[in-house]
């Protein structure tokens, strides 16, 4: 465990990391958020949808919800909404009669190919606007962030002297 001397007082709320990239986020998304709600999708719904397209076989749920970051309650109310809308399959698991497992649907799959060029029109827009450079190098520090800080979770002890 590491130990550290008291803090001083709290950095200001504009230099918070985690509110700096929740600011980031909501920057990007208010681009796509119309296209969504043009197809009747919330954010999460698209996520979902997306991690299921980008994979090539069937995915549990777990699966679904480490990729999205979305928690399970959520995960399975959204998907009985996709499902609902014919927009995703959901059948026991072959190996685990216990599990769940959810693939896209047809109709999803024709979503998604409507949406596609729509979203790819936006992400050349961002990249236009930032540079490619700059976006190249972001998609690395987040990387680098992520891959850094995950292996790094080491608790933390105030030393009150």
């Amino acid at each position: 465990m590491k130990t550290v001397k008291p803090a001083e007082p709290l950095r200001t709320f504009s230099r918070s990391l985690p509110m700096a990239l929740l600011r980031a986020r909501d920057a990007v998304m208010s681009n796509f958020r119309p296209m969504l709600r043009e197809h009747g999708l919330t954010e999460q719904q698209w996520r979902v949808l997306r991690a299921l397209e980008a994979s090539s076989i069937p995915l549990r749920l777990g699966e679904i919800g480490q990729q999205t970051y979305l928690s399970m309650p959520s995960l399975s109310r959204l998907l009985k909404t996709l499902e609902t809308r014919g927009l995703v399959r959901r059948a026991v698991h072959a190996d685990d009669l216990r599990a769940a497992q959810v693939t896209l649907s047809p109709k999803g799959r024709r979503l998604i190919a409507r949406i596609a060029p729509i979203s790819e029109a936006h992400y050349e827009q961002i990249t236009a606007t930032i540079g490619a450079h700059d976006i190249e190098a972001l998609y690395a520090l987040l990387e680098r962030v992520l891959n850094t800080l995950s292996s790094a979770k080491e608790p933390v002890e105030v030393d009150e002297g």
